[in-house]
């Protein structure tokens, strides 16, 4: 595990959150050897908190949120660190165990419905599946409970969507299907990967709406797994940035918007698109996300920072500017970074 700062105090007995990720690590088994996806992941989610975890394509947050919930295969991964929830250790926990966990206590949306649901069964069956799994119930009794998470998620006729099939039903009433299967055993904590992927625009907001009434309204915690920064602004509370398998920023979202602590963090918010400022080049951030057999030995995003110096050849830590922001850099203190709103 690697250094972290003494003045983090995100685990102190006071306020014991609800999951605590500490040091958690990956590596995928290769001919070559090990290949490290995700390194040394720290944060911690507290009960009703609705966190959102951002980054481009291929910095580890999908793998994170699996890793969680250990579905990747034992035999071609390795996983090291603790996942403390509620004082449980999950990267311990025997399947068996993990399997009471899963669905009950903390609860997946997958990125692609049409892919997560099976389509030679109703949306109403693998509802009320779900449930039996963990509650000792009747079929009828199960039914009940599904027609009535599928109404809870906002489905018109519910009694009639339970008896139809995936493909019967459009993208949003599909996820929303998805919404309904997470919810309906009532967890502590619901994961949700890129859940308003390939969906338009309008329904995209009446997910998000919904996802954040339904957690505000049960006290579910949310992980919110996303690349889009306006969903994480508009459903969240707290930010988490990640960056080639790397947490390197973790603060409240307003501060992050207008006051980013890493250079990453800050190209990201950059790069959204405004309409208070017209300019014919929007901004980027020049490079692409290092592969996982390629990473530098120092800071990971050193060969796309404009604000790199010598230092930066060193592997960098988790620095705190206080109990709740804290970022992987090492000029946290020296350089100001421009945020969304200036």
């Amino acid at each position: 595990m690697g250094q972290l700062d003494p003045t983090d105090t995100r685990s102190s007995p006071a306020s014991a959150p609800l999951l605590d990720v500490r040091g958690l690590s990956l590596g995928f088994k290769t001919a070559e050897g090990e290949l490290s996806v995700i390194r040394d992941i720290s944060f911690s989610v507290a009960a009703g908190e609705r966190v959102g975890i951002v980054g481009e394509s291929g910095c580890g947050k999908t793998v994170t949120g699996l890793s969680l919930l250990r579905l990747l295969p034992e035999q071609s991964s390795r996983l090291s660190g603790q996942i403390l929830f509620e004082g449980r250790d999950l990267a311990t926990l025997s399947a068996r165990k993990m399997r009471a966990v899963r669905g009950r206590e903390i609860a997946m949306i997958f990125q692609e419905p049409m892919s997560a649901l099976d389509p030679v069964f109703t949306v109403g069956e693998q509802i009320s599946e779900t449930y039996q799994a963990h509650f000792p119930v009747d079929r009828k009794e199960a039914r009940d409970r599904a027609i009535a998470a599928l109404a809870d998620v906002g489905i018109p006729a519910p009694e009639r969507r339970y008896d139809e099939y995936p493909h019967q039903l459009s993208g949003g009433m599909r996820q929303r299907v998805m919404i309904a299967m997470a919810l309906i055993c009532e967890p502590k904590l619901l994961i949700a990967d890129e859940p308003t992927t390939a969906l338009d625009v309008t329904v995209q907001s009446q997910v998000i709406d919904l996802l954040r009434t339904l957690s505000e309204r049960t006290g579910t915690a949310l992980l919110f797994i996303t690349h889009d920064l306006g969903v994480v602004a508009e459903a969240c509370t707290r930010m988490i940035t990640m960056y080639a398998g790397e947490v390197v920023e973790d603060a409240p979202v307003d501060d992050v918007l207008i006051k980013p602590r890493h250079p990453y963090t800050s190209g990201l918010l950059r790069s959204l698109p405004s309409l208070s400022a017209r300019r014919s080049v929007l901004p980027s951030i020049p490079g692409r996300v290092p592969s996982p057999n390629a990473m530098p030995a120092g800071c990971r995003f050193q060969p796309r920072c404009s604000y790199a110096i010598e230092t930066c050849d060193v592997r960098q830590i988790m620095i705190g500017l206080d109990a709740s922001h804290r970022a992987r850099c090492c000029r946290i203190r020296e350089i100001s970074l421009p945020g969304a709103v200036n």
